[in-house]
Parts: C-alpha cells; structure tokens; sequence
C-alpha cells in the first residue's frame, strides 16, 4: 500500500492523516446480452418484457442505470431495481429512481428496438451520477452489472429473473465473457481503457504509480505526468536521496535504488512546476 501525503511538513503527524491515491481509468464499457423467449415458464404476451439494467460496486454500492424499461401497469415489477436506484420496491417509475444517461422507456415488445426478448447492448462511460447530471469517474476495481427483468404471465404469476455479472476497471483493457443461464446468457462485457486519471493529474501535479511495495530496495516510478525532481526523506524530514530528471518523461517509468537504506518507512517526494507529491513507501529487506 502507499500513502500520498498531502505535504512534507510535519511528516510524523501527516502519517497519521494521510490519503490513498486511487487509479480512476477513463474508458467504456460495452456490455451486451441475450435474453431468448422463456418456455418455462412461457409468457402469457410473447415478447413483452419488463427490463433494468444498473450498475453497482464491489460493495453493492448504486453507480449508474443503463436501462429501465417499465410501464405504468408494470411499475411494481422491478423492486430491486427500484430500491437500488432510490425509489421503493412499489414504483421503478417514481421521480426519486435515478435513470441519469439510461436508456429508458415503456414494457418492451418484440416490435420496439430494443426488442422485448432477444439481444440487448448498451455503453457505459465509466462514471458515476450525482443528482440529475452525468457524475466524476469511479475508482477502479471490480464492478457488477445487474440484471432484472419481469415477464407477464398472467397477473400476480410474473416471473422474475436476477442476476449480475462481475468485471473489472482498470487500466487493462479486458473482454469477459459469461455463460448466464436459460433466462439470461451469451454475456459480454468489453472494457476498453483510454488513459488514467488520478485526482492529481487532473491538476498536473506530480502522480505517479510506485511498486513494489513494500521493496526490498527497487522501487518503479511509473511517472503519469512530467516530473522534475524525485527527493525521499527519512521520517525524521532528512535527505536520504536526490536526484534530477530530464523534461518530457510522461508516462515513462523510473527506477530508483533505496537498499543502501535502513529498513522502515520512506517518503518519496516529486515535484514539478506545477507543485510537490509526496508517498510513504516501506523498505524491507
């Protein structure tokens, strides 16, 4: 794990509130599934087919809805859904369910597109939603995509189906596939990576990806942006390795030699025109 500190002052004291810097990879997901005509149990209305798609993280955390397709005889057929994106289990249509740069719209036929049973796809921009507007990128990590969806078979006789789907965000662009069942299946999830982004990049100061830690004495500088000085410190604020670079180094990786140094807690600070970054990394030998 490495800590970013926030500045060098008092370093002793910013251990104890420091931050992590977390990867925030731009990109999109393209997502696509196969839902055929059921036979078991067979809809009453072949081709009718209530639908929600959504978003959520590793901790079942709400991210974003892609797809919501309900009507109003029908608005009680996607309760976790509904719940997920902050109605009530009664009402996927409230003003309260968060459909922010979804695809929405009435029960779906097989005479809409999309249809009411068959493929269905949708693109999702690797963010998230705050309030009414298209929110900041999400960390990276694992996410799922949930799926639930209702066939009319007669009134109280609707059959649900849920299910979700695991991928992962980062800086890899990745193609997974799953299997799914007879309801859902033929499941592909295509991450495409275009860049990282770090909270610090955003405002070009110094970031950067710095492994492994902890080291028995090489650590690699994978620099994100230009940086033109790399500087660590003991934890009593002395000088313990200093070392210029030359400009243009962006997404280049360095790598700096620390086993002449005593085992514990390091902190390597980089600057640049723009300001200073510093990281607590640990050297164990």
């Amino acid at each position: 794990m490495i800590t970013k500190l926030h500045n060098l002052a008092g370093i002793a004291f910013l251990l104890c509130f420091s931050t992590i810097v977390s990867a925030q990879t731009t990109g999109t997901l393209t997502f696509s599934f196969n839902q055929p005509v059921p036979t078991s149990p067979a809809p009453t209305y072949t081709g009718y087919c209530v639908t929600a798609v959504w978003i959520e993280n590793s901790a079942g955390a709400f991210i974003k809805t892609k797809m919501r397709y309900v009507g109003s005889n029908t608005s009680d057929h996607l309760p976790t859904f509904a719940v997920k994106a902050g109605g009530t289990a009664s009402n996927a249509l409230a003003a309260t369910v968060n459909v922010t740069d979804a695809a929405t719209g009435a029960t779906l036929k097989n005479t809409t597109t999309p249809t009411g049973f068959g493929t269905k796809s949708f693109v999702w921009d690797g963010k998230n939603v705050v309030g009414a507007t298209n929110g900041t990128t999400v960390a990276d990590g694992v996410y799922k995509i949930w799926i639930e969806s209702t066939w009319v078979d007669s009134g109280a006789n609707n059959h649900q189906e849920l299910s979700s789907y695991s991928f992962t965000k980062g800086p890899t662009s990745a193609t997974t596939t799953a299997v799914g069942d007879t309801y859902v299946n033929t499941i592909v999830m295509n991450w495409v990576a275009t860049g990282l982004g770090f909270e610090d990049v955003q405002h070009k100061e110094p970031a950067v990806v710095i492994y492994p830690v902890p080291s028995t004495g090489l650590f690699n500088l994978d620099l994100k942006n230009d940086i033109q000085n790399i500087k660590v410190y003991n934890l009593l604020g002395e000088t313990v390795y200093s070392e210029s670079l030359s400009t243009n180094n962006a997404e280049t990786t360095k790598q700096i030699n620390l086993s002449n140094l005593s085992n514990g807690n390091y902190v390597i600070s980089l600057s640049n025109d723009n300001g200073v970054s510093n990281y607590e990394v640990i050297l164990k030998k």
